[in-house]
């Protein structure tokens, strides 16, 4: 049988690798961004009345009108802005399912979209398999800042999508408004749809502010922004997101949405809508987080990394060309899972084009005593 794949190069993915090795060899798992601590009593009870309650058969196929409403109210509080619940909202089966449905309702074949590397790896074999194109853009450390007379300057008759993702998972950066008043008058001189994953939109750290598409007026009418409620309620095995998007966008997306899944999990959305109603929720994230990251760091530190700024995100990017500068981020990983028993991510995995930057990502999405035992491993390196 003669099979012509969609996506030759695609293999398994960094992740799935890193994970496997750290159960092989016993390390502690920081490399994957899920938490190893419970969910909310609160929420896992919600979960639990909901199927008691008989929420066990197909939700509308754009969502429960409950949880459209509750995010709805939750962007009113958060951003001071109307969404229309009925037609801007849908309920995804996670963010990956979100951010494929939005590429596959606007790219066809032959047509390009612009990628900020480091990205997150499911962004351009969505696109490949619509028959278009990646372009990949390189931001360096240590501020991964965006040159965007360089992304106009890649701009060509072809280019339909800029995809963006805010904060950055894993250069852990962030967008300001100036950023995104650049990034509409590029969108509107060129006509282009944004996409916009802002999935770390509650893990904004130091007192800073999350700039959403969607508080932009501008770029509002014509991204896609997609979310996850695995990442805001620690619940990243419910595959639970969803997507706001003007009319005409949503439109297009609900019809691809409802050929790929086109419900989701019942009484998940059951749960989620009245948790979500408690502002208080997602809230506390910024400080939650902050604790959790200022205990890992000073024992990355000790063992000899050198720290780039962490602005958002459950990531902390390490330089450590002081370590073992003879080894690249792969090499590098391995030899931390082996070697010491802790696995990290090589940043080389998030580029198209990867340089030799020498740096992996840490998660820190995890509860203290995980943390504290990856801090005791790591405190040998010097020895």
């Amino acid at each position: 049988m003669s099979i012509r794949s969609k996506l030759p190069e695609v293999g398994t993915t960094i992740f799935t690798t890193m994970s496997a090795l750290a159960a092989q060899h016993g390390a502690i798992n920081l490399s994957q961004g899920f938490p190893d601590y419970p969910c909310a009593p609160g929420l896992l009870d919600a979960l639990s009345a909901a199927t008691q309650a008989g929420h066990n058969q197909y939700a509308p196929m754009a969502g429960l009108p409950a949880l459209r409403q509750a995010i709805t109210d939750k962007l009113k509080i958060q951003h001071a802005i109307e969404i229309n619940p009925e037609t801007e909202i849908t309920i995804t089966a996670g963010a990956t399912q979100a951010l494929f449905t939005a590429i596959a309702a606007v790219l066809h074949a032959g047509d390009e979209a612009i990628l900020l590397d480091p990205s997150y790896d499911s962004y351009a074999p969505s696109i490949l398999a619509q028959g278009a194109k990646p372009v990949h853009i390189a931001l360096s450390a240590p501020d991964f800042s965006v040159d965007w007379q360089r992304v106009e300057s890649t701009i060509t008759p072809r280019t339909r999508l800029i995809l963006i993702n805010n904060p950055n998972n894993p250069a852990t950066s962030t967008l300001s408004s100036e950023d995104l008043d650049i990034l509409a008058s590029i969108a509107e001189k060129h006509d282009l749809i944004i996409l916009a994953d802002e999935v770390y939109e509650h893990l904004i750290y130091d007192g800073a502010t999350h700039h959403s598409v969607l508080a932009h007026p501008a770029l509002r009418e014509r991204s896609f922004a997609v979310y996850s409620f695995g990442k805001t309620f620690h619940a990243t095995g419910w595959k639970v997101g969803y997507c706001v998007a003007p009319p005409a966008l949503t439109s297009e997306f609900r019809k691809i949405h409802q050929f790929l899944v086109f419900a989701v999990n019942t009484p998940a959305q059951h749960a989620l809508a009245a948790h979500l109603s408690q502002a208080s929720s997602w809230q506390g994230l910024p400080a939650f987080f902050e604790t959790k990251r200022a205990l890992l760091t000073p024992g990355l530190v000790t063992a000899g990394f050198k720290l780039l700024r962490c602005r958002g995100t459950y990531f902390q990017l390490a330089d450590y060309s002081d370590i073992r500068p003879d080894l690249n981020d792969i090499d590098f990983a391995r030899w931390l899972t082996i070697e010491h028993g802790v696995a990290s991510i090589p940043i080389s995995a998030f580029y198209k084009s990867a340089p030799d930057q020498q740096i992996v990502r840490f998660c820190f999405a995890k509860q203290e005593q995980t943390l504290l035992n990856a801090i005791d491993r790591l405190k040998r390196i010097r020895n």
